[in-house]
This record gives C-alpha cells, structure tokens and sequence, in this order.
C-alpha cells in the first residue's frame, strides 16, 4: 500500500498481488526443471544401455516435448499442457454425456427432483437459529463436509463519502482478512455482487401496503404511477457474504448438530465484525427460504416475477433444496445453457499489474444497460499464520534465486522487490489470503433466434466484460470446457475449487 498525491490530497493505493513463485532454472517452474533433468539423465542412461543414437534422440525428443509443454505459457499464464489437458477432459465430458443435465419426473434424476447439478449436486440444506434468534441457512457439501454459511450485506456506497472514510473501510476489510486465517475452521469467504433487472412486484406491493384507504385521490394516483412506472428499467443490486467452515468447526465432533450449535454461536461475532467499519453496511444471515429462491431465479431468470408476487405475499413460496435446480442444461465448450438462460463466466488468469486504487472496480460491479444480469464473485481463501511464514519465506528465497546472476532480466528484479516488500509487511503483522474473481453475464434465451445469433451475442458479451475488465485493472479470460462448473462456483455456495480439482495442490505449485 502506498499514497499518491491526487489535487492536492494524498490518495492510497493497493497492489504488489504476486503469484508465489516455485524453484526452478531461471524462469522455469520447479516441475520444469525436473523434467529438464530427468530428460537429460535418461538420454545418457539409455545411450548406455543401448549405444544407439537413434533410441536415444527418441527420448529425449519425447522429454523435450513434454518440457515444452510446460514452459511454454501464453499471455495469461496458462501452459500448452494445461490446455491440452482441459481440451482432453472436455473431449471425455461430451463423449460420456455428463455436459448434459435432466431432472424432474422426466428427468435422469432417480428421485424425480430438480436438484442442482454438477458440483452442487451433494449439497443439503439445513436451517437453524443463532445466538440473536436470527434463522440462518447452512449448505452442506456432504462429499467433502463443508458447510457454507451465506450472509446478505446492504452496501453502503462510496458516493458522497470522503476519502479517509473510503481507506478505513478498506483498512478495516483487509484486517477482517487477515483475521479469518486465524478463525477456527474457516477454510473460504466469496463475496458475490448481483445486478439484475428489478421486476418491480415487491415495490408496488410495498406502495399497496403503506397507502391509507382514507389518502386523497391525487395522492393514491400518484403512489400508483410510482409505483408502475419507477420500475421500469431499474436494477437491482444484491451483495452476498458465503463462509465456508470445514466439520472441524465444532472441535473433534464431526456430526451435523454439534457444527450447526458452533455456527449459531459465533454468527452474530461475524455479522458485527462484517457490518463495523468495513463498507458492508448492515450484515443479516440469510433463511433458508431466501437461499432457495436465490438458487432458482440464478437457474432460471423467468421465474423472478411470480416469486416476486410470492414473497410479498404472507405464505410466501414453497421451495425445497430439492426442486431450486434447473429442468435441463447444457454445457458448452464457451457457454452455459440453463432452463430459460445462457451464461458465460470468465476468471481471472493472473492478479493485476502494477497499482490500483480503491474505486478500481467500479467499472465491472456498476449495472450496465447491455449485461442487465451479471454476476461478480470474489473468492478469498485466507492462509493461517503458521503457514503465511512458511510460504513468504519460501517465495521470498525463490526470488532471490532467480534474480542472482550476472544480468539477471528485469522481471527477476521487479519480482524480488516485491517480495521483499510482501516478506517486510508479513514481519509486521498482515496476513496472507489467495483470492480470484469470476464474471458470470446471463443472457435470456428467448430473445436468441438461433445458434448462429447466439453465438453472436456471446461474443459481443465477452468483448464487452473483456472492455470492463479492462478499466477495472483486471485480466479476465473464458473458462472454456467448464462453464457449468465455473457458473456453480460463482454462486455464494461455498464451494472451494482447489480442493476439487483431481491434480493435486503440491502439484500445481510446482508447475
């Protein structure tokens, strides 16, 4: 963090978000090296054995093929392994038909529901009271005992507000950060920011309620026409909170109830810390009605109205866990179609280069008149103190490494500064947290003609978040091959993508 002097008045900045480094020859990742190596060492042991030229340039063209598919990376980061290998399992995916989902009475499902599907498909609801005698909702990922609290926040908003006031509230987030890798059992926290088109339901039946029988006339006509017409073209912004505990939240007990008494105990000490001084205005858990019904409307868009109409009512809406899941999806190799909806979500490759400032993104969660339903997730998975020593140390002499030399390049340098820097601020107290971001834009499927047109619009979609993105400071590129998986994970229910993945985490670190 640093402050740069703007008219007259210094203004804080943010950056030095770096990707730990792993050990290796120069730039080469560890796993690079490795095989360099290996490759090396086998050429010579087989020319051994064999006293052939010939087997012996056929291994190591076989080793340089495989080091070149992981040193090789593109403007985003990403090897030509990696996309080889994304290509493969998308190749798998459409061959055993598992991109394509059915539910309800004629559906693939057994029990005849509309379940979520793919990575929420093990999901289960609960629902409990805190130690305030609010009602909250806990999702249960039974296959690997997570359970995500999720919490509504009410923004407040940097309009009007000074700019000291803007840097505590950042000051205070990062510190709620930094505390999080020390809570017991909190292994993530997403916060998701919704703007989708308003319906206008729950409005005017607010207007209906509060207008007196004995008002003048002129006053009902004006409250009617409000109430109609205010509406139309509006948005409505939503901000969700998920924290994700492991079954060690309730000490060594590992069974359901005994992990719903430690979530009720220690919610209100959550919601006061979020709602204190952070920019997150008031923090409320969400029911377990509320949650269904956020899960619905994310599946389906159509159905926004006739829950609207519901929820004003006093009997509200029915809807179970089991039935919040789409009728049919199908997942594309760069979209998501969903009941009466196509999505496209993109991720952020890469942290941002170089500085920004507080208000930088702005741009990609402000409403925009061509993505009327779009969807910002922000994914913090905070890293304990024990560990956070460990991992800048090890960054910090990884660093040092590739930088040493005679004419070590420049990026070495300009990557040992700020490790220098991350190893000086983490002396002092900060904490470490990995974070991303998914995008998630909807289009509704009725207004496409065909696939020729859809296929128009999601390319007039990615070039326009490519356009936000890129005001916001932020790299974002498709995520092609696992869109239905990506769309799933930008919904505040917790789900935590490294530990799902089949390559292992000590793995992709050395990669």
């Amino acid at each position: 963090m640093s402050t740069t002097s703007t008219a007259g008045r210094q203004r804080r900045t943010y950056g030095y978000w770096r990707r730990p480094l792993s050990a290796g020859l120069r730039t080469v990742s560890t796993l690079g090296t490795l095989l360099i190596f290996l490759t090396l060492i086998t050429t010579v042991v087989v020319f051994m054995f064999t006293n052939s030229y010939g087997i012996s340039l056929g291994v190591f063209f076989v080793g340089a093929v495989a080091v070149f598919l992981i040193v090789k990376t593109d403007k985003h980061g990403y090897t030509l392994g990696q996309r080889l290998l994304a290509r493969v399992a998308w190749w798998r995916t459409r061959s055993s038909g598992a991109h394509l989902y059915r539910s309800g009475v004629l559906g693939r499902i057994p029990w005849g529901t509309a379940a979520l599907p793919g990575l929420a498909a093990s999901t289960h609801l609960y629902e409990s009271v805190d130690s305030w005698d609010r009602p909250f909702a806990v999702v249960h990922m039974r296959g690997f005992d997570y359970y995500t609290v999720v919490l509504r926040a009410d923004p407040d908003g940097a309009a009007l507000v000074d700019e000291e006031v803007v840097d505590q509230w950042v000051a205070n987030w990062g510190a709620w950060l930094a505390g999080a890798g020390n809570e017991q059992g909190l292994i993530s926290a997403a916060v998701t920011v919704e703007t989708a088109p308003d319906s206008g339901q729950r409005l005017r039946q607010r207007v209906r309620g509060i207008v007196a029988d004995d008002a003048p006339d002129f006053a009902k006509a004006m409250m009617e026409e409000v109430a109609s017409d205010w509406p139309t073209g509006s948005t409505r912004l939503n901000c969700y909170i998920a924290l994700t505990f492991a079954s060690s939240t309730a000490g060594r007990s590992k069974d359901t109830p005994a992990v719903l008494r430690s979530l009720a105990s220690r919610l209100p000490g959550f919601t006061a810390s979020l709602s204190a001084g952070t920019g997150a205005g008031p923090v409320v858990p969400m029911a377990g009605a509320q949650l269904c019904e956020l899960m619905r409307v994310a599946y389906d868009p159509k159905v926004v109205g006739p829950l609207d109409d519901l929820a004003s009512e006093q009997t509200g809406h029915e809807l179970r866990w089991a039935d919040v899941g789409p009728t049919a999806t199908e997942a594309a190799w760069g979209h998501y179609r969903h009941d009466s909806a196509v999505s496209v979500t993109w991720s952020m490759p890469k942290p941002p280069a170089g500085v920004v400032t507080n208000d930088v993104l702005r741009p990609l969660l402000a409403p925009h008149p061509d993505l009327p339903r779009k969807r910002v997730t922000m994914l913090f998975r905070p890293i304990d103190a024990a560990n956070t020593a460990w991992i800048v140390e090890s960054d910090k002499r990884n660093a040092d490494v590739r930088a040493s030399g005679n004419r070590p390049p420049a990026r070495a340098l300009m990557e040992k500064r700020i490790a220098d820097r991350v190893a000086e601020e983490e002396s002092r107290g900060a904490g470490l947290v990995d974070f991303g971001v998914l995008v998630t834009a909807t289009l509704e499927a009725e207004d496409l003609e065909d696939d020729t047109d859809l296929a128009r619009r999601v390319r007039e979609s990615t070039d326009l978040v490519q356009h936000l993105a890129g005001q916001a400071r932020v790299s974002l590129r498709p995520v092609y091959g696992s869109q239905d998986s990506a769309f799933a994970a930008s919904l505040p229910l917790g789900l935590v993508l490294p530990t799902m993945l089949r390559v292992p985490t000590e793995l992709r670190r050395m990669m």
